[in-house]
């Protein structure tokens, strides 16, 4: 994801509306999570340093903050695995959009546009597929918490997915940015 193509894109209709209103909402999430100072950074260096799957960062933190549930890892390796064929999708678009110099021509940046919007479709659907995991309960091991406590189940999934790099000056950039989304909702 890319903070200014996130930003044109939420006022953009989607032409292929989520099936499920829970791909909605967890698309929501993340879109106001991403925008919060320094989350979009935070989530990229996850990415590029320690290879985390940037979706399944936030469906963690989403699963938790809005029902309470905490995953562990054969929770996330069931989100995973669920994700796997779109995320494929994802890498692919994504390495191809960035053989594509930004600075190029015009024709050239249109296509680098053009794949942008395709990789963000893909994105979406991935969030749909996690989404769909716990619409449909097929996520083990996900004991919910009362609602008082839905922002340490948010931060256990956090921690979970991260590993080693649940101390990194990222997850502290996370682990903030939720505390206050959550305060707004």
């Amino acid at each position: 994801m890319d903070r200014n193509s996130i930003e044109r894109n939420k006022t953009q209709a989607s032409p292929d509306p989520p099936s499920h209103p829970t791909g909605e909402a967890f698309w929501r999430f993340s879109l106001a999570l991403y925008a919060r100072p320094g989350v979009a950074e935070a989530l990229i260096a996850l990415q590029g340093r320690a290879g985390r799957d940037v979706n399944l960062i936030l469906f963690g933190l989403w699963i938790g903050a809005r029902y309470g549930r905490d995953l562990d890892g054969d929770g996330f390796a069931a989100a995973a695995e669920a994700a796997a064929p779109a995320n494929g999708v994802v890498r692919d678009i994504r390495a191809l959009r960035r053989q594509l110099d930004p600075e190029a021509d015009g024709d050239i940046r249109s296509l680098r546009r053009a794949l942008l919007r395709l990789e963000l479709a893909a994105e979406r659907r991935v969030q749909r597929r996690l989404a769909r995991c716990i619409a449909a309960e097929a996520l083990p091991h996900a004991p919910e918490r009362e609602s008082g406590d839905r922002f340490s189940a948010a931060l256990a999934n956090l921690s979970r997915c991260l590993g080693a790099e649940s101390e990194s000056p990222e997850a502290a950039v996370l682990r903030r940015a939720v505390a206050l989304l959550m305060r707004r909702t």
